[in-house]
């Protein structure tokens, strides 16, 4: 009896605490969350440090607790367990259940985005589209929250976080250092069994390599190609050093396989950047270094398959030069505008060096040489040097000035190219999101069919296909609308419209991979082939090419030459890439060129009969190839070859600046540009020789008719 006494007790007392525990609330004291009874008493708290980001909440929703800390929510249940973690692209800044479904708003520089928390069951599953920005602030932050826990502490941080793999990491290498195999792979283990963005599991792959296990590493990038071709991030997309960093830095433990000389996990590293990023930045040069390095273990059919990979990835960029491309167009207008400055002004040297003492002459009775552009303008402007020579001649120098222009316009073109085609914006290996949308706005993209390609393209990738087909009918006929008209046909049950569209994008451009892959052409391509292997039966979308971007970012250089022709003084504003020096170059060589153009239509001196060949004018044509010689067109191209070689020289030797020629010009080029220097003043000799022959021989017979 005492016994079915003391039993009846223990149950009423469970059953007690068991409603005790359930009125239990969750508070927020300081940076603490804690579960207390209604006596005030603590059953569990958790502490989440400053350096981890401000706190928000925490939100009471259907049992769960949820806390914002830093850039991810947490949802706790009333005894202490942690349930569920939501990776967000920002600092969480507000909760809301309102309408029975938790929202969170986070925020950024510049923007703000809203959420839709799923239910805590289903591992922290956000409904919208999570586009992480590369900030690794926000990407590397479970790695940071694990690396602040003490030592001490370790095993109870991972007991209350289990979440958290790089914990389990920490605890795996504690066991690993007590000599426990057991709970070593049992860690690991642990460490793979959660869901985590791609950047986390980059980083995680990482240190698993480092730390002998290469297969666990092999599944946490295998799981970091899936997340993130789940988020839409995709190869066909650029992807910055600076992105790639904030990404997990696959390239830099890369270059740390390589420099141990460990091959065959580099090979995996190079797969998942091949897989996912191979336009990333400084692919080119670490492509080539890897190739020499299966090249010196005899592995040439390999190194040469890597080398085709890389060329493969140039087709679509600016002038299919690859990710270089901007970098030498600029290096080789910087050539073409030091040679045309070069050539203008050996052709003016010359021809004031001819008309120098007959000019001296003319302008005698005006006051002298120099007052008369005070005391009479107009008619010492009427003898300028440039007017002493012959049609043929203005001609030539006129259109030396025009090139010169032109070069000018182009070299700042390609400097805002450069510099507006590394937008963080546009190399992030996705589009879409509240950070890409702060930054597409500082690039004040031109509007035309580009833009609202890559607009539309970003708002199909949220989900948005209302707005995505606003945007492109603002893009009539161009082949990569079509066919993402056509997926989103697809996407809401009309095949046959969509095989309509992307028959069309196919008639438009014949080379677009997405067309012909989602006709069922299975073309191969790195985009095609990773849509088959991590979002297969999902239509590919087209992504726009460096040539479209370069279109929508700052249009052709046809387009800029005439936008700075009708708006000269635009061309001083500031602006991305911009550079005032060039802006004022190109001013000076605009009124230079109005100049010489007008002096087309003015008659010659009657003194220029008198200029002859003095020994000034002599000495010039000499060390000047082609400057005495721009009555004819061989002229001309004499001393277009001329100013092109010293040039080359010039920046080739770093003489005047930077060696910027190095990247055009192959290794060795030095004596072959002194050889073709030596060859250009010997045809200039020759040419010189027979015109001096010919000057001779109409002087010698003028005077035998005087």
């Amino acid at each position: 009896m005492r016994r079915t006494g003391g039993a009846l007790l223990g149950t009423v007392l469970g059953a007690a605490l068991l409603l005790g525990s359930s009125a239990a609330e969750t508070v927020l004291v300081g940076r603490a969350l804690r579960g207390e009874d209604d006596a005030g008493h603590v059953r569990w708290s958790r502490e989440y440090p400053a350096v981890l980001g401000d706190l928000t909440g925490p939100l009471l929703s259907g049992g769960t607790a949820y806390l914002g800390v830093g850039p991810v929510v947490y949802a706790v249940a009333g005894d202490g367990t942690l349930q569920a973690r939501y990776d967000l692209p920002g600092q969480v800044t507000s909760l809301d259940a309102t309408g029975g479904t938790v929202r969170v708003s986070t925020s950024g520089t510049g923007y703000v985005e809203r959420f839709t928390l799923g239910s805590p069951g289903q591992g922290g599953d956000v409904q919208e589209r999570v586009v992480f920005p590369p900030e690794p602030a926000v990407t590397g932050w479970l790695q940071g929250a694990a690396a602040l826990v003490p030592e001490a502490r370790l095993n109870q941080a991972a007991a209350d976080d289990p979440l958290n793999p790089f914990l389990a990491l920490r605890e795996a290498g504690a066991a690993a250092q007590r000599g426990d195999r057991y709970a070593t792979l049992n860690a690991v283990r642990r460490a793979l069994a959660g869901d985590l963005p791609f950047p986390a599991w980059v980083q995680l792959a990482a240190v698993l390599d480092a730390r002998g296990f290469p297969a666990a590493a092999d599944l946490a990038l295998d799981r970091a190609r899936r997340d993130a071709a789940a988020r839409g991030y995709d190869p066909e997309i650029r992807v910055s050093r600076a992105a790639l960093f904030a990404y997990g830095n696959p390239s830099g433990y890369l270059g740390t396989l390589l420099a141990q000389g460990r091959l065959q996990r580099a090979e995996v590293w190079m797969r998942y950047l091949r897989d996912l990023f191979p336009r990333f930045e400084g692919g080119d040069a670490l492509y080539a270094r890897y190739a020499a390095l299966l090249d010196a273990q005899g592995r040439s059919g390999e190194a040469e398959e890597w080398r085709a990979f890389s060329r493969e990835l140039r087709a679509g960029t600016l002038y299919n030069l690859g990710a270089e491309g901007p970098r030498q167009v600029r290096a080789s207008l910087r050539l073409v505008t030091l040679s045309l400055l070069l050539a203008l002004c050996a052709a003016l040297l010359t021809l004031t060096a001819r008309a120098w003492r007959v000019q001296g002459e003319d302008t005698r009775a005006l006051g002298g040489r120099w007052a008369a552009w005070v005391r009479h303008p107009l008619s010492r402007t009427r003898r300028v040097a440039v007017l002493y020579g012959t049609v043929g001649e203005r001609l030539m120098v006129t259109a030396l000035a025009a090139g010169l222009l032109v070069s000018v316009a182009g070299w700042q073109w390609a400097n805002t190219t450069a510099a507006r085609l590394q937008a963080p914006a546009l190399n992030a290996g996705t589009y879409g999101g509240g950070w890409f949308a702060a930054r597409l706005d500082e690039l004040n993209l031109r509007p035309g069919a580009d833009t609202a390609l890559l607009v539309g393209l970003a708002a199909q990738l949220g989900g948005d296909d209302s707005a995505a087909r606003q945007r492109y009918a603002q893009a009539p006929g161009n082949a990569c609308a079509l066919n993402n008209l056509g997926v989103i046909a697809q996407g809401r049950g009309d095949p046959p419209q969509a095989r309509e569209l992307y028959r069309q994008a196919l008639a438009a451009r014949p080379d677009l991979a997405a067309a012909a892959a989602n006709l069922g052409l299975r073309p191969r391509t790195p985009g095609t082939a990773f849509q088959d292997a991590y979002r297969p039966g999902v239509p590919r979308l087209c992504y726009p090419d460096d040539r479209s971007l370069v279109r929508a970012v700052n249009g052709d250089l046809s387009v800029t030459l005439l936008r700075d022709l009708r708006a000269p003084l635009a061309v001083l504003a500031p602006g991305l890439g911009r550079s005032a020096r060039l802006g004022w170059a190109f001013l000076a060589a605009l009124a230079l060129l109005a100049l010489l153009a007008l002096s087309l239509v003015i008659p010659r001196p009657q003194g220029a009969g008198r200029q002859g060949r003095p020994a000034g004018y002599r000495l010039a044509a000499v060390l000047l190839p082609g400057s005495a010689l721009l009555d004819g067109a061989w002229g001309g191209v004499l001393l277009l070859v001329w100013a092109a070689l010293v040039a080359g020289l010039a920046l080739q030797t770093g003489v005047v600046g930077p060696a910027f020629a190095a990247a055009l010009l192959p290794p060795g080029a030095l004596p072959l540009l002194l050889a073709l220097l030596v060859t250009s003043y010997a045809l200039n000799a020759a040419a010189l020789i027979r015109a001096e022959l010919r000057f001779s021989r109409q002087r010698r017979r003028g005077l035998e008719g005087g």
